[in-house]
């Protein structure tokens, strides 16, 4: 290191460039109806994070029949849902960001990857179809989530389909319809099996024909799966129905997954007495399959013609967990193609380590086809962030005029940005116009004084944990300053990186806590703040934010 004599803190010169290209290959899918229950204590066995503790690339978790009572869904607007809040903190230490989500009464997709992989999963989207009730009622439908994976398009989708024995061919009719439905947008990819690879789970609800329930409890004693298989309505479609036509299904060697007594590994023992099924299932499927390539040791296995290959590795069920009438079901995939993207949107640049205020400084270049926000930001996060609005702070990658034309830019963190003492974080740049990361860096230290630092945290408000101390009251299109005016008069004011007065993690939202007692002065500031089109400096209840750009500046009411 050397002195820097204007600031008396010693400067490192290594400079820490972003991440090098990873590798991405495994993906990890979850599929389990949880029958209205809360998240159990421990899901480390599900998440096998007990085996490799961390070499997956990707979680997908579809969850069923979550929770959807009127009062619960109202919590869960408010805050971060319980079984989204246990996945992220168990995922999170171990690197994973929550890439998207998407709700629907009961039904609920979490999309988890590596924060490195972040850059290159770009046009991510969601759709939803509700097929209860006619196609009113969401307690029966699909909800999925599609991106483009280094180049290569990828859809999921987690499905409840209709119960009981008799609905085989209406549970074919509402896959076909949510399929038709799902519309996305953009050029390449605007249905679901436009994608090079889709993965199609859920409660799929089909069951085992013909058989009485003394063969079948029989078969499942005896380990004779295979008499089960040819009588599971989903293998039998699979010959006619040509909507099934190229997905794939590994071998069912677990014992079917419905219908358990709750809380026990007892088959269903009430007066309905449910013959066991295999309603929990994970398929998969690609575009332009290529002939078959056989099944090798470590599973089965399938390519695309440009290449793509994807390898099923494990396709389990989870009988430990007796929370729900259903036990979960995983699997785990490999992905094998050739990269079509390998170069980032943005490069940030960072010194290797922060020692003192003036070393908080970060330059990026943007790639030329890189589509630029007035409301992009750099978000500076702990390592074993949730999501990308958990950050410690965040400045505005500002864009002047003058250096529209410039290759390299520069942004600096005040002291107020800072988080109080030492650790391990991250710089990533998020794009509003693409509404994700599009740049991160390599971990890098901050070690700074203590004194005269706040601690700060995350000011992100619809992902924080239920606290049923407070109320806590959303305001949507909540009156924010333009973009063109506003932001960049605090720019031109010579301080460009220091206001406070947005937070990134709350374009659309405002939060007001009501407790017991009189309004606090900071209520009152920011009501004041808001009359005049712009939040009060330092402001808790913040009014602006750089996360998303504002589309409608008229108050719609708490």
């Amino acid at each position: 290191p050397q002195n820097n004599s204007d600031t008396g803190c010693r400067r490192p010169l290594n400079v820490l460039y972003p991440v090098p290209l990873p590798q991405f290959d495994m993906v990890h899918i979850i599929t389990w109806n949880v029958g209205s229950a809360t998240p159990p204590d421990d899901i480390t066995s599900l998440l096998g994070l007990h085996v490799g503790d961390g070499n997956t690339d990707m979680y997908i978790i579809g969850l069923q029949e979550v929770n959807s009572m009127i009062n619960k869904r109202l919590k869960d607007v408010l805050f971060t849902d319980q079984w989204s809040e246990v996945c992220m903190e168990r995922l999170s230490p171990f690197g994973y960001v929550l890439v998207t989500s998407q709700r629907m009464q009961g039904l609920l997709l979490l999309i988890f990857a590596k924060y490195f992989h972040l850059p290159f999963l770009r046009g991510v989207q969601t759709e939803t179809t509700r097929t209860g009730l006619g196609g009113y009622w969401g307690n029966k439908g699909g909800v999925s989530a599609r991106m483009s994976v280094y180049g290569h398009t990828i859809c999921f989708l987690n499905c409840h389909l209709p119960a009981h024995m008799e609905n085989s061919d209406q549970r074919m009719e509402d896959f076909e319809s949510i399929l038709q439905q799902q519309q996305f947008e953009g050029q390449a990819a605007t249905g679901v099996l436009d994608h090079d690879v889709v993965f199609w789970f859920g409660d799929l609800n089909f069951r085992i024909d013909d058989l009485d329930m003394q063969v079948v409890k029989s078969a499942i004693d005896n380990n004779k799966f295979p008499m089960l298989w040819e009588k599971d309505q989903l293998n039998m479609a699979k010959d006619s129905e040509t909507v099934l036509e190229g997905f794939q299904e590994g071998p069912l060697k677990f014992s079917p997954t419905y219908k358990f007594d709750v809380g026990t590994n007892t088959y269903d023992t009430s007066g309905k007495k449910r013959k066991p099924a295999w309603t929990d299932r994970i398929l998969w499927r690609l575009r332009a399959t290529a002939p078959a390539l056989g099944a090798g040791k470590r599973g089965s296995i399938s390519g695309l013609t440009s290449g793509t290959k994807v390898t099923q590795h494990y396709y389990r069920s989870h009988m430990e967990y007796t929370v729900s009438d259903h036990k979960p079901v995983s699997s785990i995939f490999t992905l094998q193609f050739p990269y079509k993207v390998d170069i980032p949107l943005v490069t940030i640049i960072v010194e290797d380590e922060w020692n003192c205020v003036a070393d908080a400084i970060a330059k990026f270049k943007m790639a030329p086809n890189f589509s630029r926000s007035s409301w992009d930001w750099i978000g500076l996060y702990k390592v074993g962030f949730k999501h990308h609005k958990d950050y410690v702070g965040y400045v505005w990658a500002k864009q002047e005029e003058a250096d529209f034309h410039r290759q390299e830019h520069e942004v600096t963190f005040t002291e107020e940005e800072l988080p109080k003492g030492s650790g391990d974080f991250i710089l990533g740049y998020y794009s509003n116009n693409m509404s994700t990361i599009v740049g991160v860096t390599e971990p890098f230290q901050i070690q700074l004084p203590t004194s005269g630092l706040d601690n700060s945290s995350s000011d992100s408000s619809d992902f924080s944990s239920e606290d049923d101390s407070t109320v806590v009251l959303m305001k949507t299109r909540s009156r924010s300053p333009s973009p063109r005016k506003s932001k960049h008069r605090s720019h031109r004011s010579g301080s460009p990186n220091r206001s406070r007065s947005g937070s990134p993690a709350q374009a659309k939202i405002k939060e007001l806590k009501v407790t017991d007692g009189s309004p606090s002065s900071t209520t009152k500031t920011a009501a004041k703040s808001e009359s005049r089109g712009c939040p009060a400096e330092g402001s808790s209840n913040q009014v602006s934010a750089p996360g998303e750009k504002e589309k409608d500046t008229g108050d719609s009411g708490l």
